[in-house]
């Protein structure tokens, strides 16, 4: 397995052909540079750092874990971007959240509500009847725990902090989720959110390829 650009560890490196590239990005990594000398280390870097034609299609938040793409040329990376747009491309995330959350009445529930960034606030997300965009996640008890439920979820929209804010509406936060748990977050590692599953069309010949990344929690 490729080493990233300091040497010192693996390059999460899932897939790879010449037209992209699939990676399985750990928590507590920005996918692209922040703003700051302290925030350039990032997947985006690391990754180019061994394929310089790495280019970004879409990003996770920095505390979520799990599957990303990127793209080795303008076209796959158009040809993505597009997919993406077109909602070709299949998204599973995996979450421990807070509390008991009783199943939907069909295998899945549906969370429907419009979000807005929260600006006196940011980087929060909120819900806002009157201007917010529309935003929908499909979601499904996976397991009950004491004190906490696990449950996949898959955002058919892809707003800023789509998941974490749809779960809090709820009334059941992501476990470890320093800006919507509130101080019970501290109790946890990091936000207990992983991209688990992803597929989409291969942006060269079309054919589905499928991932799967078990949730580390």
């Amino acid at each position: 397995m490729p080493t990233d650009q300091a040497g010192a560890a693996p390059l999460p490196l899932v897939y790879a052909d010449d037209t992209l590239l699939v990676l399985d990005k750990p928590a507590g990594l920005l996918c692209v540079p922040g703003r700051g000398e302290d925030k350039q280390d990032c997947l985006s870097a690391r990754v180019q750092a061994v394929y310089p034609d790495a280019l970004v299609v879409h990003r996770l938040d920095m505390a979520t874990s799990g599957l990303v793409v990127m793209a080795r040329n303008p076209v796959a990376q158009r040809t993505l971007g597009d997919a993406f747009a077109a909602r070709q491309v299949h998204k599973r995330y995996e979450a421990l959240v807070q509390g008991n959350l009783a199943p939907p009445e069909q295998e899945w529930g549906l969370i429907d509500l419009p979000l807005i960034v929260d600006w006196p606030n940011r980087p929060r997300s909120k819900v806002d009847w009157e201007i917010g965009k529309p935003s929908t996640t499909r979601w499904q008890v996976l397991e009950s725990l004491p004190g906490a439920t696990r449950v996949a979820l898959e955002p058919i929209t892809g707003r800023s902090h789509q998941l974490r804010v749809h779960l809090l509406a709820l009334g059941h936060p992501i476990l470890g989720d320093a800006l919507y748990q509130g101080a019970a977050a501290a109790a946890f590692p990091r936000l207990m959110l992983h991209a688990c599953r992803l597929a989409l069309p291969h942006p060269t010949h079309g054919k589905l390829l499928q991932f799967h990344s078990p949730a580390p929690f």
